[in-house]
Formats: structure tokens, sequence, C-alpha cells
């Protein structure tokens, strides 16, 4: 944590600005120095500190003033003092309004280092309890007993550590999110935001909207200025989901933002300074996108310095029973219902299911399952009607098919017929098919169906 932290040192004598910054700079912290408060506020716009050591006393805006700013800003922000020894009553009151603590000039280097080093100290101990808080609560669960499961895990801890572009490949609803908030959260940018977008979800123009942010009239219906999720991830994490699905137009810009690190705001010619680890996922096959024309290769060697793939729930049978009871148990607590009794048909269903939609599957059948659930017994009659009826499907069984070609062939028709019976209603047809909307469009755009 030390030599990652970002100090920015404010005094109106340069002299003392470059002493300051000589000294920090030879300890390993990265140092930027400003003459005034009103620079620093400028440049805290753009760019993302841990630490700033302020002078009490300067023209246009003192240290109290610019200190009741930022605290309110930034959070995570700590403020160091720095005063003359006659006015320590003045840095005193600075610390009652949230500075960290002060520093006299003149006295030795070594004191201001001491704070550092505990502001520093303070830090590590606040992203392990958060970490260990997020790695442990019911937002997930990593637990596996499947060996290729745990070795992604293994690297994804791995990469973690820096701060390398990593793409996490894998089917839809397979965990690709988990394993990016996890990636996250074992980072040492764990205290800062992580900024996820689901890239399918936008048109061209909203997409670069929602990632490069806009002016106020920038274009017809931008009445106010908009920060992109680039901004509100600088210092912390970006997730681009399904970035497969980007237009190559979109991907220049993008591929030019993640090697400069600067954006352009939509109306705006300065770029602006973004500091964030880039996590991307797909459930694409990004060869054969490239190959089709579809996804720049240069992007695509950009983004991947690490490739994960995560496996399908089909491939890691033996986590379904923890997963099932995981869901169990999150789906009481959350919906304030006792389960006393699951029947035998029930959870011989659950373990044997093939999950075309993976993780996300299970958890929607489960919380069918709990919703429905009588006098605390969950019985078979509760279960998704459409589930193990594939023999109502006529289906070319012929001996030289693949099983993925069988497999897609069934999906196909079996959409159809329940969009048919739903009369094309997506929400009802996702809820039959034990789905979510967003798969179900996945689904429709990879088999072509719209």
């Amino acid at each position: 944590m030390t030599n990652s932290l970002r100090v920015l040192v404010i005094d109106d004598e340069k002299d003392y600005c470059d002493v300051l910054e000589m000294i920090l700079s030879a300890k390993g912290y990265h140092v930027t120095t400003r003459l005034s408060a009103i620079e620093a506020l400028i440049v805290l716009e753009k760019q993302t500190f841990d630490i700033v050591i302020s002078d009490l006393f300067m023209p246009e805006m003192d240290g109290v003033e610019f200190l009741e700013i930022v605290k309110n800003k930034y959070e995570g922000l700590y403020v160091i003092i720095t005063t003359a020894f006659g006015t320590i009553e003045n840095a005193v009151d600075a610390m009652q309004k949230g500075a960290f603590t002060y520093f006299i000039k003149g006295n030795k280097p070594e004191e201001l280092l001491i704070e550092i080093e505990k502001i520093s100290q303070l830090k590590t101990v606040i992203s392990e309890n958060k970490y260990m808080k997020e790695k442990f609560s019911n937002k997930f669960m990593l637990h596996s007993k499947n060996p290729v499961y745990n070795q992604l895990l293994r690297v994804a801890e791995k990469a973690a550590n820096s701060d390398v572009n990593i793409l996490i490949l894998g089917e839809s609803g397979a965990g690709k999110e988990i394993i990016a908030r996890h990636i996250h959260a074992s980072s040492p940018r764990n205290d800062h935001m992580f900024m996820d977008i689901n890239c399918h979800a936008f048109s061209d123009n909203l997409l670069e909207s929602e990632l490069f942010g806009h002016e106020k009239g920038a274009f017809t219906g931008a009445i106010n200025k908009r920060i992109g999720r680039f901004e509100a991830a600088n210092g912390g994490s970006l997730f681009l989901d399904e970035i497969g699905d980007i237009s190559l137009e979109t991907q220049a810009k993008l591929l030019k933002s993640i090697e400069t690190k600067q954006i352009y705001r939509i109306g705006k010619n300065e770029p602006i300074d973004v500091d964030f680890r880039l996590i991307s996922a797909t459930n694409k096959n990004i060869e054969e996108e490239i190959k089709a024309g579809h996804f720049r290769e240069d992007l695509f060697y950009r983004i991947s310095t690490i490739v994960l793939e995560v496996p399908p729930l089909r491939k890691r049978r033996e986590d379904i029973p923890l997963l099932v009871n995981y869901f169990f148990e999150k789906c009481q607590s959350e919906m304030k219902k006792s389960i006393k009794e699951v029947e035998p048909s029930v959870m011989d269903f659950l373990e044997h299911y093939d999950y075309p939609g993976n993780i996300r599957e299970l958890k929607n059948i489960i919380e069918r399952l709990v919703v429905l659930s009588e006098n605390g017994i969950i019985r078979s009659n509760c279960l998704p009607t459409q589930k193990a009826r594939c023999e109502d499907v006529e289906v070319n069984l012929d001996e030289d098919r693949s099983l993925k070609d069988v497999r897609r062939e069934i999906e196909i028709k079996h959409i159809k017929n329940t969009l048919t019976s739903c009369d094309n209603n997506y929400g009802k047809t996702a809820e039959r098919l034990g789905i979510s909307r967003r798969q179900l469009f996945n689904k429709m755009t990879e088999y072509e169906l719209k």
C-alpha cells in the first residue's frame, strides 16, 4: 500500500513544495504539487489522491476552507495541515473540522513521514475489513469443490494485485460479474468505486454517453452535464459486461481511452485524465468475432492481458448442492419465509438438471420454489412446468449431429413455442423459461430470433 499512495502537496511557497516532493518521492510516494488551494481543487477533479498535505495560510483560499470543501466531496481523502509553530491552535481547530493531523514546518521530516505511514496502515486495515466483509457477506458465494473453478479463483486473486486488464469469458449466467467483483474486492483499489455497465443494454449513441459522459447541450436531450462511467470509476475498477456487443466505431474510441487513460466528454474538446482498472466480460467467442470482422483484434489484445474462462454450471456439478443450499438460505432470509422440508424429488431435479442458464437460472428456480412454498414445504408441483419436457419438442437426433447442435435446436424450438404461448410477452416468456429477461434477449440474439 505504501508505494501506491498518491500525495497532493499544496503550499504557496514553491521551494517548500519542491522540498516535500523530493522527500516523499524518495520514499516511493507519488507526489503532485500545487501553489494554491484553487489549483488543487482543479487537479482533484481530474485525479485521485489518498493524502493532501496543505498549508494552513494561503492567499485566495486558506487551508481550513479548502479542508471543508474536500471533506464533503471526496470520501476517503486524508488531509494533513502544515503550519508554523505560532499557529498550532489554528491547526488543532482544523483537526476538529476533519483534518487527520497537523505538521509544524521546521520540524524533522521524519515526523511527517510517521503520520503518512499511520494513514497508510489505516487505509490497509479499512481495505482488509471491507474485503473480508464483502467476501463473507451474502452477496455471492465463492466456495467451490471444483478444481477448475478454484484454479480460476487463484489466478484471479493473483491478477487482482496488479493493474493489468482482465477479460472474463463464459456463458450467460455463469457468474462472470461475480468474478469481476471478487477481483476488485481483492485489489488495492477496493476502497474505491466498482463501476459496471452492460454494453448490450444500450444503443451506440447512448453507450458512448454512458461511458464518456456529456456536456450540457451536447445533443438533443442533454439538459445537464453527465459524468460517464470512466470518470465515475476513477481510482477504482470499470467492468464492461458484454463487451463483445459493442460496435466497431465505439470499439475504436474505447481502445484510445484504454491506451491513453484519457477520455473526452461528448461536447467537450479537453481531455480528462482517468485512473481505472479495466475488467471486461463476454459470452461470445471473441476469436470467431475477430475473424468475422465484428471485433477489433487490437482491442482484444489490449483488454486481455489476463484471460479467465468461467466454467458453466453443468461442468462443476459438485458445486450444485452448495449453491442450492446457499440460495435457499439467502431467499429465506430475504423473503422472511422458513422452509422446513424439501421433497426428495425436488432435490433430485435440482441436482441433476443441466441449467442452460447456469447459476442465474438456478437462483431463479430457487426463488420461485421459496415463493410458491406452502406451510414451509417445497413440493414438486412448485417446479417450473417446462422443465424436463424436451420429449414434447420434435428434434432431429441423427447420430452424426453434435450435442451442441441438438441442444441449440431444442432451445430454439422451445423458446419459439414459449413465446407463441405467451403472445410474445417477453416478461412472461422469461418467467416460464426460468430465466431473466436479459438472458432471454441474449438467447434470442444468439439464435437470431429477433
